[in-house]
């Protein structure tokens, strides 16, 4: 998506896949645990998970992120072989069956290698490369790195997450994790920036960081957003469950798109890929034949 300086998102090389960020796209969420709050065991086996993502694909996805270790509040941690039992054969598969890139949402070096080394394109650290070794595996790996903000671990993150100013600390953060990629070898343009919605913050939070997000933007690096049924549009809605998110989602989506995001993580990719789609038309539209401010009678 073109943002409001007119400036043009990069095109990826992801392990030879393209990724074109000269627009919002969107990212489809694929979980192959048993346990992740939203599908979790949905998609456990390597049949469903091949399936799932071709239908994503079909339905809009320009790369699919899969993860084998649930990262959902309270959430336990998984061994690495664990970790590499789920996720390798799907990314293998996937590599071969479908034309978009995969994503690797992994925190462990040796995850990380295996994966890329079986065709994952990116990777996706919800710890931005703080595990021992992240940094220097995730640089011999030439591929891009999403680096997301998360105060505490998954297990701790919502016990009573404070901020003095939400937006400035999380830019902070990601600005000094962006340097230290690229004092470990990993150039700016294999960098994005997620800021980590519901990772150690409360809705205030989350909503505090959205309207800023702009800011983000404005690093020049280009920026993911996490948003699809958290539990910040359960609470907006009166306690809305789940599966009765995806309104308040493609709502939210859709502002993270018209601030500049280039990424959008989703479950239902096909409903936020048509929200995107016309979100886009509206920003694209030329408006310059009405000024602002001119009279209805011309004048």
């Amino acid at each position: 998506m073109v943002n409001r300086k007119g400036a043009a998102g990069p095109v990826l090389d992801c392990a030879g896949k393209s990724l074109d960020l000269s627009r919002a796209r969107v990212m489809g969420v694929l979980n192959v645990t048993p346990d992740s709050f939203s599908d979790g065991g949905n998609f456990f086996s390597t049949g469903q998970a091949v399936r799932r993502a071709t239908e994503m694909v079909e339905e809009g996805a320009a790369i699919i992120d899969v993860g084998g270790e649930s990262t959902r509040p309270g959430a336990s941690p998984v061994p690495p072989e664990e970790e590499l039992r789920r996720l390798l054969p799907v990314i293998q598969a996937l590599e071969r069956e479908i034309p978009v890139p995969v994503s690797v949402d992994t925190s462990k070096p040796e995850v990380m290698a295996r994966a890329v080394g079986a065709g994952a394109g990116m990777i996706n650290d919800v710890r931005a490369l703080r595990a021992p070794g992240a940094l220097a595996e995730a640089s011999r790996s030439k591929v891009p790195v999403c680096l997301m903000h998360m105060r505490g671990s998954p297990r701790s993150m919502q016990r009573a997450p404070e901020y003095t100013h939400v937006l400035g600390e999380v830019r902070a953060f990601l600005r000094e994790r962006r340097d230290a990629c690229e004092q470990a070898g990993i150039p700016r343009g294999r960098l994005l920036l997620d800021p980590g919605f519901g990772f150690g913050k409360t809705t205030e939070h989350n909503l505090a960081l959205l309207a800023g997000l702009d800011g983000l933007v404005n690093s020049g690096l280009p920026v993911v957003v996490g948003l699809s049924r958290k539990s910040m549009i359960g609470r907006l809605l009166n306690d809305a469950p789940v599966d009765r998110r995806l309104y308040g989602s493609l709502a939210l989506a859709v502002v993270a798109a018209a601030k500049g995001a280039k990424l959008v993580r989703a479950h239902d990719v096909g409903a936020t890929a048509e929200a995107l789609t016309v979100a886009q038309a509206v920003l694209d539209a030329n408006l310059s034949e009405d000024p602002i401010g001119a009279s209805w009678d011309g004048n």
